[in-house]
């Protein structure tokens, strides 16, 4: 078992990978399933990055839920849209807002090379 941890001034996160689950913990604790597909290269937008630091939120929660097939706030025709990506390997989108109610998206493109997480207004 792998264990890491972080800490900031207000908060601290621990994160405990497994092979078949990863569980972490910000504040509530979230149970994500095995990863569905590899996310390749992760990059975020600068104003992505300035974002989640303004709300005091990490990246990695939300490329975690992506990765676990919780697609966030998305339409019942998108999520259908992601369970299809997974089977024909089509680009895969999830959409989530920060505690502030800042709208983010992480997508990871067709081929599996790379995933990004960024502003709606930079795509």
């Amino acid at each position: 078992m792998e264990q890491c941890s972080a800490s900031t001034a207000d908060d601290t996160r621990k994160v405990v990978v497994t092979n078949t689950t990863t569980l972490f913990h910000e504040r509530n604790t979230i149970l994500i399933k095995t990863p569905k597909f590899p996310l390749g290269q992760t990059v975020a937008t600068p104003g992505c990055l300035a974002a989640l630091s303004e709300a005091g939120q990490s990246a990695d929660v939300f490329l975690r839920r992506h990765n676990g097939g919780d697609w966030g706030d998305l339409d019942d025709e998108d999520k259908e849209a992601n369970e299809l990506a997974l089977r024909d390997g089509s680009r895969i989108f999830s959409a989530y807002h920060l505690k502030d109610g800042t709208k983010i998206w992480v997508i990871t493109e067709a081929d599996r090379s790379s995933t990004c997480i960024l502003l709606p207004e930079e795509y």
